[in-house]
């Protein structure tokens, strides 16, 4: 489009803006007819800082990458790609917040938990009193074996 085609498109805009602007006041009041005037001087504001012509431009880009969308077989490939990998990193989503999809515990590394706790739970409770009385703090893997023994006999792992 040249220079008159965005002029004339201006014009036509805001004369239907003006039209919208005037039968808004005359129903609605000064308030609105004010808010449609503002809106009707827009296309003129946008010819004259040549920002009509810019969106313009903008809609011919997208018309041209919409036609590439449409006709490209490679672009839907594209398209399929991306919808399974929203697809696998949403179910991968809902599987980590449910708690499951952990890899299995095999009996060796339970037994050897276990043993663990067990021990260090038998040593805690030989343990002296004074160390026992929070002034020598036992170490941090002690603590949390002896809850993990707990649980265990509780039935919760």
């Amino acid at each position: 489009m040249d220079d008159v085609s965005y002029g004339a498109l201006a014009l036509a805009l805001t004369l239907a803006a003006g039209a919208y602007a005037w039968f808004s006041y005359q129903r609605r009041g000064l308030g609105a007819g004010l808010k449609g005037a503002g809106i009707a001087v827009l296309p003129i504001a946008a010819y004259l800082t040549k920002t009509l012509e810019m969106f313009g431009r903008i809609a011919d880009a997208i018309g041209d990458w919409a036609v590439r969308l449409v006709f490209s077989p490679v672009v839907w490939v594209g398209i399929v790609l991306a919808g399974i990998g929203i697809v696998l990193y949403t179910v991968g989503r809902v599987i980590d917040q449910r708690g499951g999809g952990r890899p299995a515990r095999t009996k060796s590394v339970e037994a050897g938990t276990a043993a663990r706790s067990t021990a260090s739970a038998s040593a805690l409770a030989s343990a002296p009193a004074s160390n026992r009385s929070g002034k020598h703090p036992a170490p941090v893997d002690d603590d949390l074996a002896d809850i993990e023994a707990l649980l265990k006999n509780r039935g919760i792992s």
